[in-house]
């Protein structure tokens, strides 16, 4: 009987691949950067781009183009939302939700069935799922990510896993989406993640499909309410009372927005050393005015009681001079006569 000693075992997808006794295998970028290996090269914008590398963006376009958006040679149906995509199994493994939801999904004779349940994540809309699972084929998908989409497509790549990257770039994209135009929306949004919404604790990340990015977003919209927005809103600066015809003051914005937060961040923003309005007195005038807002608004039929004390000669509240409390009222006693 002969024995073949070639230094190559079994044959995958036509390639013979090294044996590991005593043989290591060499990695494509070795072959790349191989003296011996013929290379040429692009020119763009007086830059070089190794051949290879063009071949490689090439083909990550056409499985952008022919796998994702065309879904050519699929193996796969992906049925979410309303939507039915057909795929290829190999991408999909990319993601360690989807790879698990394959795997444990019956599968016929002909091509893979798998239902991606999404009613209980409302924060994932159909365009944010797609961009994110876009991504899975090619990186493009980043360049759709946009201040509207950025949240959803957040919490789709946080689902599917693998994707650090488009996760970070999303991530981002809702930091400079915070403006005074929109901070009414994240207030409602951290008002609905699990746990305190002062920033004081971390909810657990299987509470919550965005992970620890839940966290992240909490404590930049705490920081842009406490910090940023009184900046932006000029708040500190003695301003005349508004014109006639002329719009509301940024104090007057600032409380409209206050009127809205949270009680525990309302109570968290007040007390914070970082919330600089100007003097104690100023910041217990607004507390008090902001309160007497919210009686009519998201404190209303709470059954609490919120209430502002300045403290003279010092703060005696953790450091702060100005304290926010939230009592439950006290239930009406009915005399029944006998």
């Amino acid at each position: 009987m002969m024995s073949t000693s070639s230094g190559f075992g079994t044959a995958v997808n036509g390639h013979s691949t090294p044996v590991s006794n005593g043989s290591t295998s060499r990695d494509p970028e070795q072959y790349a950067n191989d003296d011996n290996t013929p290379s040429t090269s692009t020119h763009t914008n007086g830059y070089s781009i190794p051949q290879h590398q063009v071949h490689n963006e090439e083909i990550l376009k056409h499985l952008y183009h022919s796998g994702f958006q065309t879904g050519n040679y699929a193996d796969t149906t992906l049925h979410v939302h309303q939507n039915v995509y057909r795929l290829h199994a190999i991408i999909l493994s990319r993601s360690p939700y989807l790879a698990h939801l394959m795997s444990t999904s019956p599968q016929g004779n002909g091509a893979r069935t798998i239902f991606v349940h999404l009613e209980q994540e409302p924060e994932i809309t159909p365009e944010g799922f797609s961009i994110a699972l876009g991504y899975l084929y090619s990186a493009v998908s980043l360049n759709a990510i946009r201040l509207d989409n950025a949240r959803s497509v957040l919490a789709a790549g946080s689902l599917l896993g693998g994707m650090d990257d488009l996760c970070q770039v999303a991530y981002e994209t809702c930091q400079r989406s915070l403006s005074v135009e929109t901070i009414g929306h994240w207030l409602e949004f951290v008002d609905s993640l699990p746990g305190p919404a002062d920033g004081t604790s971390t909810p657990e990340p299987s509470h919550t499909v965005f992970g620890p990015y839940a966290q992240r977003l909490r404590d930049d919209v705490f920081h842009f309410l406490i910090v940023t927005l009184p900046d932006i809103l000029e708040v500190q600066k003695a301003a005349p009372p508004p014109a006639e015809g002329q719009g509301p003051s940024g104090r007057d914005v600032l409380l409209q927005i206050f009127s809205r937060v949270p009680f525990e961040m309302f109570k968290a923003a007040v007390e914070s050393p970082s919330f600089q309005i100007g003097s104690d007195q100023a910041r217990f005038k607004f507390a008090k005015e902001a309160i007497e807002m919210r009686k009519n608004g998201i404190a209303r039929g709470h059954g609490a009681e919120e209430t502002v004390v300045l403290a003279f000669g010092g703060g005696n509240f953790g450091g702060s001079a100005v304290h926010v409390t939230r009592k439950l009222r006290k239930r009406p006693l009915w005399k029944v006569n006998s």
